[in-house]
């Protein structure tokens, strides 16, 4: 049975999709730091008849993320698809943001995605594997307000192609899927101020669905990126 890897999974996007997954016929390796709500949806997935293992690990903490992807790799089960869905956004003017926050956007949004594929993508080696890094239309433009996610979404899409390219040769596969404003917890976090209309958002089983559409493509080729957009577009 296939096996995807999953950050960011205890809500939102990642608990939509490690269900999804589940009910698709996935065996699950979930990354988040919230360990009750990872030991919740774990047996969800386990009443499905999917075999799952978590590990609870702060990804702005860059000490813990080798251990704990150590940790999930010795259950028993290789991935052969990572998602990198963990990331964090702070509002505000760009130059007035605290450097304490700046780098721990950075370290969430870009620098634990190079720390988890580093410690997964050795294991899939050989055996041909895909690595999707969940982005944003805040990659392509400028947003008043959300400089440092721009700038992380900007650098998570560079490294995903750099990825694409030096891994070919091992059979691993490298692509985005790149979003716009989705109906998440992301717009309840303390680091976010909005007024968006959340109910012209996409939904988080959207995403999921598109997620799963790029993990089930044949080996014999890649979507490099997929954009999905709310229909009535950014906001």
């Amino acid at each position: 049975m296939p096996t995807a890897l999953i950050t960011g999974a205890s809500r939102g996007i990642g608990k939509a999709t490690a269900k999804l997954f589940a009910n698709s016929g996935w065996d699950l390796l979930l990354l988040s730091r919230g360990s009750e709500e990872l030991e919740s949806l774990s047996l969800e997935v386990e009443k499905v008849g999917r075999k799952v293992f978590y590990r609870s690990v702060d990804l702005s903490n860059p000490e813990e993320i080798s251990p704990g992807i150590e940790a999930l790799l010795t259950e028993g089960l290789t991935p052969s698809v990572l998602i990198n869905n963990a990331g964090v956004a702070w509002t505000g003017d760009l130059l007035s943001m605290p450097l304490a926050r700046w780098q721990w956007l950075l370290q969430i949004n870009i620098s634990s995605v190079f720390q988890v594929c580093s410690a997964v993508v050795p294991s899939m080696r050989g055996k041909g594997g895909l690595v999707i890094n969940v982005s944003s239309h805040a990659s392509r433009n400028a947003f008043p307000q959300w400089g440092a996610y721009c700038v992380s979404k900007a650098a998570l899409e560079s490294f995903t192609r750099c990825l694409a390219e030096e891994e070919r040769q091992n059979s691993i596969r490298a692509c985005t899927l790149t979003i716009g404003s989705v109906d998440s917890s992301l717009w309840d976090s303390e680091s976010v101020k909005s007024e968006f209309d959340r109910s012209s958002m996409l939904s988080v089983q959207q995403v999921a669905e598109a997620l799963l559409q790029l993990a089930q493509q044949p080996s014999s080729q890649v979507i490099e990126d997929l954009t999905l957009m709310p229909a009535k577009g950014a906001f």
